[in-house]
């Protein structure tokens, strides 16, 4: 579901992230950059507004985006997993955080604090590139999702965002893709309320396209999925 293959490290790194757009030896630099750090489930490891500047560079587990609306509620931005880069926006402006980051399950990356990156793409171009493109289809996705949600209704929008996830994360060859989310991370993630999410993995589940479990939907038919986010219709 295009992404990327380490050799002989076992790993593999979607085509969407930073690790998955760069080769085998630009990888080695990047894992290099920065010191190991490791963090448990429900850890803020970014937080809005504040002024650090460095970036993650995830190597195992995901983390979850969010921001605070006007009116006081918490708006799920994205998930990233392994291979993505976070924080990077402080990290090249060194401007204050848009959003918190917060492990969902144990987290392994690199911190990487502005000076090294920014050292690092001056050092190597090719890196540069690749975080430039990773940085541009952050913000595609994030603007198709706003063309994607309008006039769609809740279930076109849970299918919409699941397939989207699970082409960008699952592993090549895999008959089923698992995300690690919880029905309340999605009903944020999908902008409705968790009654209205509940209803819509019913129906998905009940549609064979997916099975759901404690922090973790696991999409059964791919295929199927995506037939019925294009069929879904306004709310």
């Amino acid at each position: 579901m295009g992404t990327t293959r380490v050799r002989g490290a076992g790993a593999y790194w979607p085509s969407a992230g930073l690790l998955g757009r760069v080769d085998e030896t630009e990888r080695a630099i990047l894992m290099g950059l920065g010191h190991a750090v490791a963090y448990p489930p429900g850890q803020i490891t970014i937080r809005e507004a504040e002024t650090s500047d460095f970036a993650l560079l995830l190597l195992g587990g995901m983390v979850k985006v969010t921001a605070h609306a006007q009116d006081g509620r918490e708006a799920l931005l994205a998930v990233r997993m392994a291979g993505d880069l976070v924080g990077e926006f402080a990290g090249i402006d060194g401007r204050p955080r848009v959003g918190t980051v917060t492990a969902c399950g144990r987290v392994l990356a690199r911190y990487i604090l502005r000076s090294e990156l920014l050292e690092c793409t001056k050092q190597h171009p090719a890196i540069g590139l690749a975080l430039s493109a990773s940085v541009v289809a952050k913000m595609r996705t994030a603007t198709g999702r706003i063309v994607d949600f309008t006039g769609c209704d809740v279930l076109g929008r849970l299918a919409r965002i699941l397939h989207h996830l699970a082409v960008i994360y699952g592993r090549p060859g895999q008959r089923v893709a698992q995300l690690p989310l919880s029905q309340p991370e999605m009903a944020t993630l999908v902008g409705a309320a968790e009654s209205s999410v509940h209803k819509a993995l019913r129906a998905l589940r009940e549609s064979g396209a997916i099975t759901t479990g404690y922090r973790r939907i696991t999409i059964l038919d791919l295929d199927h999925l995506a037939r019925i986010a294009v069929a879904a219709g306004p709310a």
